[in-house]
């Protein structure tokens, strides 16, 4: 069972094992991390994949010994089918834009960055208020308002530039940047923020260059391998809440399973 406490890192424990050294000041999102790791390095020892002393990390750094016996238990433990060829086109069919090579886009930003102890509730107020303003002009007053915006507000280094990034291609950006300006055809400056593991980003489009589509033969193999990908993370998901509602889990809430997910 979960106890639903707000309490300090350094008493964070998954079945009576403290995952944060006392000193260590953690985000929600490195506790989780940590917590499911240590719930399966327990499992692989309960399995008898890992030698009963082997030590817990409390710096977030498992013993190779752990990690080893980790992979092994998620290999004896998760479900991953191979897709076929059919599920293989359709998803091919239904991303053009993840299989398109040569695409660019010509963009300038204003970053907002999220960097240690940082009032993320604050720092969101500002990027939606940049956003609202540069969004209430046009034409060359848009220019000048983002320009003026992000060399007064971004915490990027283009921003003494009117937050010009020139012409990119997606293996140029962040994953999680690229999906969001490459999974659409807007231009100009983009409706929402753009989030990244940088910070939270107001974009504008200025200009788009089409790429190649790819052929599924050209492709098949990568198609194949961004499905079972899926389909690993929807396993793990479900056995990490299968072993969570087994556990004796302090001072972080972790969402359990009520039922089971794997047979």
């Amino acid at each position: 069972m979960q106890a639903e406490q707000g309490l300090e890192a350094n008493l964070i424990s998954i079945n009576g094992v403290t995952i944060a050294d006392p000193n260590e000041v953690l985000d929600d999102a490195t506790l989780r991390q940590r917590a499911y790791a240590e719930l399966l390095r327990q499992q692989a020892m309960q399995a008898g994949l890992l030698a009963g002393d082997d030590l817990p990390a409390t710096d977030g750094v498992q013993s190779e010994a752990a990690s080893t016996a980790i992979e092994a238990l998620l290999e004896q433990a998760l479900d991953v089918p191979e897709p076929s060829e059919q599920a293989c086109r359709r998803h091919h069919g239904a991303h053009q834009a993840t299989y398109t090579t040569g695409e660019r886009v010509n963009l300038r930003h204003i970053l907002f960055a999220v960097t240690p102890g940082v009032d993320l509730n604050a720092l969101r107020k500002q990027a939606e208020a940049t956003l609202l303003n540069v969004r209430c002009h046009d034409g060359k007053s848009v220019a000048d308002a983002f320009a003026n915006a992000a060399r007064s507000l971004s915490n990027c280094p283009s921003g003494a530039n009117g937050g010009q990034l020139g012409w990119l291609v997606s293996g140029d950006c962040a994953p999680e940047f690229a999906k969001e300006i490459f999974g659409s055809k807007d231009v100009g400056v983009l409706p929402r923020l753009v989030h990244s593991r940088f910070g939270l980003h107001v974009v504008e489009v200025l200009g788009r260059q089409a790429g190649q589509a790819q052929a599924f033969e050209s492709v098949q193999g990568a198609v194949r391998m961004a499905l079972k990908q899926q389909s690993f993370v929807t396993a793990l998901r479900q056995y990490l809440s299968l072993l969570t509602g087994k556990a004796d889990i302090v001072g972080i809430n972790l969402e359990a399973a009520q039922t089971p997910l794997l047979q």
